[in-house]
This record gives structure tokens, sequence and C-alpha cells, in this order.
């Protein structure tokens, strides 16, 4: 390769090299802070209690805070709603039983999809 051919190519390498790099700091470990697990029947029930124990060993497998938050009503559509409308970022969860596949034919007007 002639020195000439390498001066052209070579601000275009480091341009490429800076771009990986830039793109490889910018990435965050995930989770970086504490997650959110919906619950949406109350305390003291059996999804209440399997809740819990899940985000129990979760917070041990990911080294974050997972925060079990009730939020019952609606046969668990309270809770799915809530879900729903949090931030599509990955760090609110939602546990649901089986019975909510049922809310669509139970319910005339559903606030999520």
């Amino acid at each position: 390769m002639s020195a000439e051919r390498a001066m052209r190519v070579a601000p275009f390498l480091l341009a490429c090299v800076l771009t990986v790099g830039a793109a490889h700091a910018q990435q965050v470990a995930y989770p970086s802070r504490p997650l959110r697990l919906i619950l949406p029947f109350p305390p003291g029930g059996s999804t209440d209690l399997l809740g819990r124990a899940l985000a129990d060993k979760r917070s041990e497998s990911l080294r974050q805070p997972v925060v079990p938050e009730n939020r019952p009503g609606a046969g668990g559509n309270v809770g799915a709603e809530a879900a729903a409308r949090s931030a599509p970022d990955g760090y609110t969860l939602v546990l649901c039983a089986p019975s909510l596949a049922t809310s669509v034919s139970l319910y005339r007007k559903l606030n999520y999809d």
C-alpha cells in the first residue's frame, strides 16, 4: 500500500474505531436501577406470595432490588393497566394470573391492549 493511499484510508479507519468505541461506552448494563414488580391482586393471596418469592430470587440473581407493588382491583385489570402505562424501559414487570386472559371477554372496555 502506498503512503498516499494509506493517508486517504487512515481518517476513515480512525472514524470507524471511534464510532465503535463510543457505542460501546454508551451501553449500560441492565439493570442499572431497581425493578418494579406489579402484583395485580391483594396482599396475602397466592399471586402475592408467588410474586414476593420471585422478587427475592430475582433480586439475588440481578444484584438489584426488585420491589413488589400490589395493585388490586377489577380482577387484575388495575395492575395490568398500571404496567401498560409505565415507561417502556424494561424496569416494570407484572405477574398476571391466567384469569386475566378472560378479561377481554368479560369487560366492555379495557384501558390497555
